[in-house]
């Protein structure tokens, strides 16, 4: 097998929702991630729903998508064999990743300053410890769901509908716990990165409320600067001003996010082209537009308002997918579109995009082989040229146990 990513990175993670993606991540790449859990497993084995309506800790899905390619032991942290255990297990690793609550690793001797940060000798003194907590770890760290970090950290506040009778829409897939994830997996290769040349480790604190927060584009910058509040849309980013609506239904009923429409020459061209190879031309009211869209190097929609015909040839783009909305399903509009080198995107339902052409081309459906049963999951996130990505089952509760012999 060809060498992965991260192979000969040993990762000791502590189970939690709050990290869990982080150490899946460097799992899939080819992380030695061993996750320690609780007597009687990781709370996530109780998340439903479970594979086939069975209840039980070993069948739970959250479980299973979560911690793909880990190894699990068992440790109880607050007895004496348990925290020598941890404290050797630390001692093999590269990395520690855990969201404990705040002082509690601390008050059990366990925590990157007595097991890493004071340390001098090999290899302790390398490691890099990784912490998520709810807002740094000098602040109060009170309990917090996906949803609490949502709405507090600002992403709630983005995401809904044109029509604000409507009250806010928190985004699904526990975004608010995936982001302090992706900020925890990119800080950390860095500080592996700093050890090449420093021999050393380092303590590195993720918000979750930070991450909610850097995540929200323009709202948190709009209103740092100017005291301005965004105002939610459908399907298109939140601005002080509502914008032309981007979302259409096609023809055959289905939905089509329009995304950008032309702004250079080449675009204008492409779509114009389309449109008379599809033998509608004449009958599009916005050709003559589309002309004139053809020699602007660049529109920039910021100052339409300073440059009335730009906007004018600017929004005949816009109503020209629309027309060919009006006239083509929304899969030949969304492919059509795309082949023009316009980004747009179906509405999809999960299993539609697990069949989706281009998902499948790219490897990102994979099966899993659970014991002689294989299970379709979504796949990696990115692709490598040289190093795979690779997922294996989650494991079993203990399924490991022997590595504390080691």
């Amino acid at each position: 097998m060809s060498p992965r990513p991260l192979d000969g990175l040993r990762v000791i993670e502590l189970t939690s929702e709050r990290c869990a993606l982080a150490g899946k991540l460097l799992a899939d790449m080819g992380a030695d991630v061993v996750v320690v859990e609780p007597p009687g497993g990781s709370p996530m084995r109780a998340y439903e729903p479970y594979a086939d309506d069975v209840a039980d800790p070993e069948g739970a899905l959250w479980w299973w998508h979560y911690n793909t390619s880990k190894r699990s032991v068992v440790l109880d942290l607050d007895s004496a064999d348990g925290a020598t255990d941890f404290k050797q297990l630390a001692s093999t690793a590269d990395v520690v990743l855990e969201a404990e609550p705040k002082g509690r690793l601390d008050d059990l001797g366990l925590d990157w300053h007595q097991l890493g940060g004071a340390a001098e000798t090999e290899p302790n003194k390398r490691l890099v410890w990784v912490s998520i907590t709810h807002n740094g770890r000098e602040r109060p760290d009170p309990p917090a769901t996906d949803l609490t970090v949502l709405a507090e950290g600002g992403p709630v506040w983005s995401c809904g509908y044109d029509d604000h009778t409507i009250a806010p829409v928190r985004g699904g897939g526990n975004q608010g716990l995936q982001m302090a994830c992706h900020y925890a997996v990119a800080t950390l290769m860095a500080a592996l990165l700093w050890r090449e040349d420093s021999g050393r480790g380092q303590l590195i604190d993720v918000s979750m409320l930070a991450a909610a927060n850097a995540t929200c584009e323009f709202a948190t910058y709009w209103w740092l600067n100017q005291q301005v509040n965004v105002q939610r849309q459908t399907g298109r980013h939140a601005l002080p001003k509502i914008s032309e609506p981007t979302q259409v239904r096609c023809v055959d009923g289905r939905w089509l996010n329009t995304g950008v429409p032309p702004r250079r020459g080449p675009e204008f061209a492409a779509l114009a082209g389309w449109v008379a190879e599809l033998g509608l031309a004449d009958e599009c009211p916005y050709t003559e537009l589309l002309s004139l869209g053809e020699d602007y190097e660049l529109i920039d929609i910021l100052h339409l308002d300073a440059d009335p015909l730009a906007a004018e040839v600017f929004g005949a783009g816009r109503d020209t997918i629309n027309f060919l909305a009006d006239r083509l399903g929304a899969y030949e509009l969304f492919v059509g579109l795309q082949t023009l080198g316009l980004a747009c995107g179906i509405v999809y339902s999960p299993e539609e995009m697990l069949v989706d052409e281009h998902f499948v081309a790219r490897g990102f459906p994979v099966t899993v082989d659970h014991d002689g049963t294989t299970v379709t999951y979504p796949g990696a996130p990115y692709k490598f040229s040289a190093t795979p990505w690779q997922v294996a089952r989650a494991p079993l509760l203990g399924e490991h146990q022997d590595l504390l012999a080691d």
